[in-house]
């Protein structure tokens, strides 16, 4: 099952059948909306407003955990996540479509950003943090609907909520990024642990704040705007994407866990025990 995960202006997706909502309880809490789930060509997807239905949580108050943890409760295997960035690159222009390989994570460690701990010692590898099916898969789409996407760029994750400032903005570009935004870590490092596939779709909305023109600058009014613009060609390169023919054996996402748990599994408790069962599952 695919599943979607939406961003600021994604709230629903268009084109569903068999609709029905479901609550899913998990042990890290609420996850931030109920889940939808239902058909588009005749492939199951299932989606997520990381923000709430009526965009009311911050995000860094985004249960990250609960998120990951109830897609999968659900069936979910490979995730979509659809985020607005700022472009930090001049020839990535606001307008233009992104599918970031790598992350920074410049967060300030205020986010719960592993299943584990508590008992359980696990380290994933996160040197190749995308996974090459699903970003294939979006190129290939988006040539076949004549869209342009910028993949094998990096993408900066920042604390938030406000805007960065123009030093910060220099720095990240500098330190080698690409894009920036405020939601894909933890959210792409849980999937990995979660051995779900997962592949960022990036609306650029702005030039964050790095060119000597103010005019060019993030502002709210400006994001909203170009995401709004930008929506129609995101939902169609989506629903093309969800019905493309993806194997689950053709990567090693779903197979991120096999020599990650350090701890002896026989010294885990019976609801750890479960918890790792269902995250290798």
């Amino acid at each position: 099952m695919f599943g979607i995960i939406g961003g600021t202006g994604l709230y629903k997706l268009d084109g569903v059948s068999n609709v029905k909502s479901e609550a899913v309880k998990t042990p890290f809490g609420e996850p931030s909306s109920e889940i939808t789930m239902g058909e588009i060509n005749g492939t199951r997807v299932a989606f997520l407003p990381r923000h709430g239905s009526g965009h009311q949580i911050l995000p860094s108050e985004i249960n990250f955990r609960a998120n990951i943890w109830a897609l999968k409760s659900v069936g979910v295997h490979r995730i979509i996540s659809v985020s607005a960035v700022g472009s930090l690159r001049e020839n990535v222009k606001p307008g233009d479509l992104a599918s970031p390989s790598q992350y920074f994570d410049w967060t300030k460690g205020k986010r719960a950003n592993t299943f584990f701990g508590h008992g359980i010692v696990a380290h994933i590898s996160s040197a190749e943090p995308t996974c090459p099916v699903l970003q294939s898969v979006l190129k290939n789409q988006a040539m076949k609907q004549d869209i342009q996407i910028h993949q094998n760029l990096t993408y900066a994750c920042v604390e938030g909520p406000r805007l960065g400032t123009r030093a910060e903005s220099v720095f990240l570009q500098r330190s080698g990024c690409d894009l920036v935004g405020m939601t894909n870590v933890p959210e792409a490092f849980l999937a990995r642990e979660a051995q779900i596939c997962y592949a960022t779709l990036a609306v650029v909305t702005d030039y964050d704040c790095w060119l000597d023109d103010p005019s060019q600058h993030a502002s709210v009014d400006k994001v909203i705007e170009l995401y709004h613009s930008n929506i129609g060609r995101v939902k169609t390169l989506l629903s093309s994407v969800i019905s493309a023919d993806v194997s689950d054996d053709q990567c090693s996402c779903r197979n991120a866990l096999k020599y990650a748990v350090m701890t002896n599994e026989e010294s885990l408790t019976s609801d750890q025990k479960q918890m790792l069962a269902f995250l290798r599952e």
